[in-house]
């Protein structure tokens, strides 16, 4: 029968749902990229804001987080819309991983498992300068740069990089200022030692992200440094990255494998997509410093092939 005069309606395609948020999506590099492997698979896939109240969510096969980078100052209510959505449809990764990863106290989680992360001290409740400050200091010691974030947080916004008390006596000053600033407005914080390694731009040196789709490795890259030091708290919906393609060792290869594991006992799930961020420690071996379960970039245009994988990785979601 000629296709033109067949009566019977066509199967539409699967439509899946590219979470993201008003400002992100015309900033998401990946986005058009994957967007056109998807629908090269047989997808019909678009960007949709994850808080636009006339979205029906149910319409869709799947809906994937990506770009939603604007859930750090209204994370009761993203939490809550992860709900809502998986009611109706399937969400990836699920409502449960998204709530324990979004908050970056799953650090202490990991290392509780025996995973290597970069050390880290999390204050809680407000308190005054001055104890935030004697906090900071049995932290980090006194030859350290300092790194202040919420424990909420996304693209690095409210994060800071401070110098060592060695290098500059205000630094701590500075640094818990910064810190009670936070706790202050009901905020978690977490207080790190600047790595020395991340600004090492050797073949092994800096920040290496691996990326894994559908339990997969996928590819990897560099993120040159990202925090100035001195800067003001990043206060844009993200911090520019610099990024650059490169083959991850064994090492890191199986470190993260350790953090996925963990963190698959953690939730009970697998994750359609992750991203695990290591950086050299201290003797050299690969630590933890962020593991990201909800909107990482890709950074597709860094390795040929990785929007054809991710796509696939999402088309076996939706047709299993």
């Amino acid at each position: 029968m000629n296709d033109a005069l067949d009566p019977r309606p066509r199967p539409r395609s699967p439509r899946v749902a590219l979470a993201t948020s008003t400002e992100a999506w015309s900033l998401d590099e990946d986005a058009p990229l994957l967007t056109a492997a998807l629908a090269d698979v047989g997808l019909d896939a678009r960007g949709v804001v994850w808080d636009d109240p006339d979205v029906d969510w149910s319409a869709f096969e799947l809906v994937v987080i990506r770009s939603t980078w604007d859930y750090a100052t209204r994370h009761r209510e993203f939490i809550e819309w992860t709900e809502r959505v998986q009611a109706v449809t399937d969400l990836r990764n699920p409502a449960a991983v998204i709530a324990w990863n979004t908050d970056k106290r799953y650090l202490a989680d990991l290392a509780d498992d025996g995973v290597a992360v970069t050390p880290t001290t999390f204050l809680t409740t407000p308190m005054p300068e001055a104890e935030v400050s004697e906090r900071i200091a049995e932290s980090v010691g006194s030859d350290r740069g300092i790194v202040v974030k919420p424990t909420v947080s996304a693209g690095s916004k409210d994060t800071a990089r401070y110098a060592s008390r060695a290098e500059d006596p205000h630094a701590l000053g500075a640094a818990a200022t910064h810190a009670a600033s936070l706790l202050d407005r009901g905020r978690a914080v977490m207080v790190q030692p600047y790595l020395d390694s991340v600004d090492d731009d050797g073949a092994d040196g800096g920040e290496t992200g691996l990326v894994f789709l559908g339990g997969t490795f996928s590819h990897a890259f560099r993120k040159g440094p990202l925090l100035a030091l001195g800067a003001d708290p990043v206060a844009g919906l993200y911090a520019e990255e610099t990024i650059s393609a490169r083959e991850p060792k064994d090492e890191q290869l199986a470190v993260a494998a350790t953090v996925l594991d963990a963190a698959r006992a953690r939730t009970g799930f697998t994750e359609l997509y992750a991203r695990v961020d290591l950086l050299p420690g201290e003797d050299g071996s690969p630590v933890l410093l962020e593991l990201e379960l909800c909107e990482p970039s890709f950074f597709l245009t860094s390795s040929p092939g990785s929007a054809a994988r991710a796509a696939e990785a999402i088309a076996a979601k939706v047709r299993r």
